[in-house]
């Protein structure tokens, strides 16, 4: 769906500003953009989610305008509230971002008051997307991470790989075995054949 169609005046300049700042390769996925009645004392802020990254465009009222980014990976939280005359988006992202630039206090929240809703929902449904993959990716990393540690053991279709060990490397990996099953990252008969692999003579 494209949002250019829709008729409101004085979204070429905001529109020419964020195309100018995508990176060779980057598609632009959704926007949103303040209403001008949330905007009295100050230029609109619009927002875009693209391919890479959440980005922020603040203009300033005499020409010019500032750029915040948020990666994807680095993004905590995302909340929506949709009222009558706008939707409200909220953003939580990681100190690694540059939301401070636009008066991020402490965990980096920022809110996006009096968005047109149909655009607000666009960009928090992407929000959702990218934070699911990234939270499935992290998930993975952290589990090979516990693996390597455990001494290579390896989960395949609810068998376990491994050689049989003894005395205290038993023990740590053993544990490590446990540590994956506590975090659900293994099942129960995941856990028990990895036990039997560790302990088996």
């Amino acid at each position: 769906m494209s949002y250019e169609s829709q008729d409101e005046h004085g979204l070429d300049k905001p529109l020419a500003n964020l195309r100018s700042v995508l990176i060779p390769g980057e598609t632009l996925d959704a926007w949103a953009i303040q209403r001008r009645v949330f905007a009295l004392a100050h230029r609109r802020r619009l927002l875009a989610a693209t391919s890479g990254r959440l980005i922020v465009i603040t203009r300033h009222l005499l020409g010019g305008f500032d750029v915040a980014n948020v990666r994807w990976q680095d993004l905590e939280e995302v909340t929506l509230r949709v009222g009558v005359l706008g939707a409200d988006l909220g953003i939580r992202a990681g100190k690694a971002t540059d939301l401070a630039t636009l008066g991020a206090q402490g965990a980096q929240l920022v809110q996006f008051r009096g968005l047109r809703k149909e655009q607000a929902q666009a960009v928090y449904r992407i929000c959702q997307a990218q934070d699911q993959a990234w939270r499935e990716k992290r998930r993975v990393r952290e589990l090979e991470e516990l693996r390597a540690r455990s001494g290579g053991i390896q989960v395949t279709s609810g068998a376990a790989l491994g050689t049989a060990v003894t005395g205290d490397d038993a023990v740590r990996r053993l544990q490590e075995a446990k540590q994956l099953l506590d975090a659900k990252l293994i099942t129960d008969a995941e856990y028990e054949a990895i036990k039997a692999k560790i302990v088996s003579p």
